[in-house]
């Protein structure tokens, strides 16, 4: 209390000093850009953390889907769930605050659609949202669960990991909960630190029963966790089907076909290793090809490997720690598929074995510089 007090105190003394416009700026914009910049405005600041560590390249306009329409993450993933919901009168999404809209604003106006008992929160325990959506799936209707972060999935790890993905094998296939649906979001967002950026895919990839896992989120899917970028993606649009369609799992995408080195990744990092391939060929002439993997459980196995054999070269990268990530099962796998045909030893660039940091989250993460070296080290080999 006494701690308490003196910061009170403090405060009180700061305003009466005729610091008014210092106060402001403590308010709106945290104390490093408040005392230690006095000249920075609020405006200035948030333009700072809005800065990512890519440059978002939207996809070309799909046409085998029928007519698009421009949309960014947050609202192609309203869109998907707004699909399901209208698709299948069995279906409920539940989680923290999705009546509201969400954190992200993913179901911003579904509650309103379609009515508080197939929208609708609950309380802040992870495990028993993903209980509840077991014991929904089991009764054969569709379960949308919201974890509002990835890092606040490890409370509900128990029940994933011990009861959903082992419940069709424990009852002999008589019963399931392969309706259940997990979704939320993970990455480094440029300021969340350690509680707001991991990513725990490589935790599930573990576990026989899980599928997905990152997802694409503009796809309809059930019986999987999926993710998506958080808010470094949420902001970036491109033209998305307006009419619901289907990825199927374990089927990665050649962004950009190559000759020299193969470029493996998935999420938000995708963006970074297509800066890379550019770079690349701007600096050295290399020809890159750039896989986005989209799942990791199955993971496509067959592209990846064909396109090894064909560059002789491999680089992974992701934002979560180097060991025990899942670059080191693509890697393990293409040593032993491809391994007469590799040219240089497989590079990994992915984030450090620490917590995730707050003010060092430009050193850690695994950017285009990182990615950029490992590879021209890798044709200088």
């Amino acid at each position: 209390m006494a701690v308490v007090a003196a910061a009170a105190g403090w405060l009180l003394r700061l305003r009466a000093a005729g610091a008014e416009g210092h106060w402001r700026r403590f308010r709106g914009v945290g104390l490093a850009r408040g005392f230690l910049h006095p000249s920075a405005t609020v405006e200035d600041a948030a333009q700072r953390r809005q800065v990512a560590h890519f440059t978002f390249q939207p996809d070309p306009e799909p046409r085998e889907y029928g007519q698009t329409q421009k949309m960014n993450l947050f609202q192609s993933v309203t869109s998907a769930l707004d699909n399901s919901l209208a698709k299948d009168p069995t279906a409920v999404i539940f989680g923290e605050d999705v009546a509201f809209g969400g954190v992200f604003r993913c179901t911003v106006g579904l509650r309103d659609k379609y009515g508080k008992d197939r929208v609708f929160n609950t309380p802040l325990c992870e495990q028993g949202i993903v209980g509840f959506g077991i014991g929904i799936a089991v009764t054969g209707a569709t379960a949308i669960a919201e974890i509002q972060f990835a890092d606040y999935i490890f409370p509900a790890f128990d029940q994933i990991v011990n009861e959903a993905a082992k419940y069709r094998y424990r009852s002999g296939d008589l019963f399931n909960c392969g309706s259940l649906t997990i979704r939320s979001p993970w990455g480094c967002v440029g300021h969340g630190a350690l509680y707001h950026s991991q990513s725990p895919e490589a935790f599930f990839a573990h576990c026989p029963g899980i599928k997905g896992l990152p997802l694409l989120p503009r796809t309809e899917c059930s019986g999987v966790i999926t993710a998506h970028g958080t808010l470094n993606l949420l902001g970036s649009a491109e033209q998305v089907p307006i009419e619901p369609y289907n990825i199927p799992l374990s089927q990665a995408e050649v962004i950009q076909e190559g000759s020299d080195v193969t470029l493996v990744a998935w999420g938000t990092q995708v963006h970074v290793i297509r800066e890379v391939a550019s770079m690349a060929k701007e600096k050295l002439g290399v020809s890159c090809e750039v896989i986005d993997l989209r799942t990791i459980i199955p993971w496509d196995v067959d592209t990846v490997c064909k396109s090894v054999i064909k560059t002789g070269r491999l680089l992974i990268s992701h934002e979560a720690p180097l060991t025990g990530g899942f670059a080191s099962e693509i890697s393990s796998t293409v040593q032993e598929e491809c391994f007469l045909n590799l040219e240089a030893p497989i590079s990994r660039v992915c984030g450090y074995d620490t917590p995730f940091p707050h003010i060092f989250e430009p050193f850690y993460i695994p950017d285009k510089w990182k990615c950029y070296d490992a590879l021209r080290k890798m044709i200088n080999y």
